[in-house]
């Protein structure tokens, strides 16, 4: 039997939430401390699954691995076993977990070889991977695929800095061909480099240990190769998408809610996209305050015509939180298109929210339009599925709203991005119980 989460909704939440460590900034810079023998301290790790499994990955390889807090830990990867990559264990870790291949640049950087497993192909999808082995082969390495063991070999003894333009502006991409890049023999130029803010804070990391990186935050990064980086203390940025995610609970609730400790700068155009479905929020310090609100109204274009959000890359609004803003629309005064450019089958949960009375309506894969209810209907509880982890999290938000009882399924969705969500919407006061 799986966990699921029994909500009764329909009624206001109060209170202050704080936010996660960033999931994606985690991983980039977990991965980070492969290439100093030196220690490196990372707070304000949040304690997710995925990320649980790269610091275990890891101490398997042989990184000195000691939590100080709990979100603190120090690594010291000063004899890393190189044997492991091509063991069995590696192979099933390294395999089941999408955060893996961010140990590829800076394993190649340091040490001039690397064996990663062929990643499973569903479940990361063929362009995933392709941005990050293209960079690597233009800083010179060389992949062997082993049909035998299933391992690519890749020998990386000699990177040479070069010009490179991806083909996509990858977050991850980028964070892997930058990690391989500050210890190649000469200059690398990235173009069309991912600029969000977790990719800014790796290379400022980066930065202290050493490597010299020109055009952080632009789409044109430099970075001058060094001989060897050193040990640094690195703190998380707040998570974005939680944030995004409990502006909408606090409207969709109607509830008055304070969202801790922010880092307004890092957060781009998101309070603003919010605002223009109506939703009043201001800057306290660093704290985003929601009054509660029964109504809120979308925006129209100047020229009165229906409101579109997509997303983009980085400034432009993330993909990661579209599915929370088409569940916030919902019983937003007015209608707005969502157009999810980035991947398909993300707005596949619509089924559910259709189910709960929600007007929606599924143009393609990408697109659909929300015909908001202006609190005039509630939404109805119902039984559900959580596809992915923001739709999960979206489901949850409509379930809190509802009234009635709602059961979400497939709750590891939800918590492999996360963090111990049912026991600090509970401390809003969210009717909320795990089975």
């Amino acid at each position: 039997m799986t966990n699921a989460f029994v909500i009764n909704g329909g009624k206001p939440l109060k209170g202050e939430i704080t936010p996660q460590g960033a999931k994606n900034e985690a991983l980039q810079v977990i991965s980070a401390v492969l290439l100093t023998a030196e220690k490196v301290t990372i707070s304000n790790i949040p304690d997710i699954k995925d990320v649980n499994k790269l610091i275990e990955l890891l101490g398997d390889m042989g990184v000195i691995v000691e939590r100080i807090n709990e979100h603190t830990y120090t690594f010291e990867a000063k004899d890393i076993n190189q044997d492991f990559f091509l063991s069995e264990t590696f192979k099933s870790k390294g395999g089941g977990l999408r955060g893996s291949i961010m140990i590829v640049g800076p394993l190649l950087a340091r040490f001039g070889k690397a064996s990663i497993p062929k990643p499973g192909g569903d479940k990361i999808g063929r362009r995933r991977l392709d941005t990050h082995f293209l960079g690597f082969e233009k800083l010179g390495a060389q992949f062997n695929y082993n049909p035998e063991n299933g391992f690519f070999n890749v020998d990386a003894s000699n990177l040479q800095g070069t010009y490179i333009l991806l083909d996509e502006a990858s977050v991850t991409g980028t964070a892997n061909v930058v990690m391989a890049a500050v210890l190649a023999k000469g200059t690398t130029t990235i173009y069309n480099a991912a600029c969000e803010p977790y990719l800014q804070q790796l290379c400022k990391m980066l930065s202290r240990m050493g490597a010299k990186i020109s055009g952080i935050g632009s789409n044109l990064l430099t970075i001058e190769g060094v001989e060897k980086l050193g040990g640094t203390e690195h703190r998380l940025l707040p998570d974005m998408i939680e944030i995004g995610s409990f502006i909408g609970l606090a409207a969709m609730t109607g509830s008055e809610i304070t969202i801790k400790d922010v880092q307004y700068k890092e957060l781009g155009m998101i309070p603003d996209v919010f605002k223009r479905l109506g939703i009043k929020l201001e800057l306290r310090g660093d704290d985003i305050f929601i009054p509660a609100q029964e109504h809120y109204e979308i925006e129209t274009f100047i020229d009165g015509s229906i409101m579109t959000i997509a997303d983009a890359p980085w400034p432009g609004f993330t993909p990661d939180l579209l599915s929370i803003v088409l569940v916030v629309a919902i019983q937003a005064k007015g209608s707005v298109l969502i157009h999810q450019k980035m991947f398909e089958s993300r707005l596949f949960f619509v089924d559910k929210l259709l189910d709960m009375g929600a007007q929606i309506i599924l143009c393609d894969p990408h697109r659909a339009t929300v015909i908001g209810l202006d609190n005039q209907v509630k939404l109805r509880g119902i039984s559900m599925t959580s596809p992915d982890i923001r739709a999960g999290v979206s489901l949850l938000i409509a379930a809190l709203s509802a009234q009635g009882q709602s059961t979400i399924y497939n709750i590891e969705q939800i918590e492999r991005g996360y963090q111990h969500i049912d026991t600090r919407l509970k401390a809003l006061g969210a009717d909320i119980t795990r089975i």
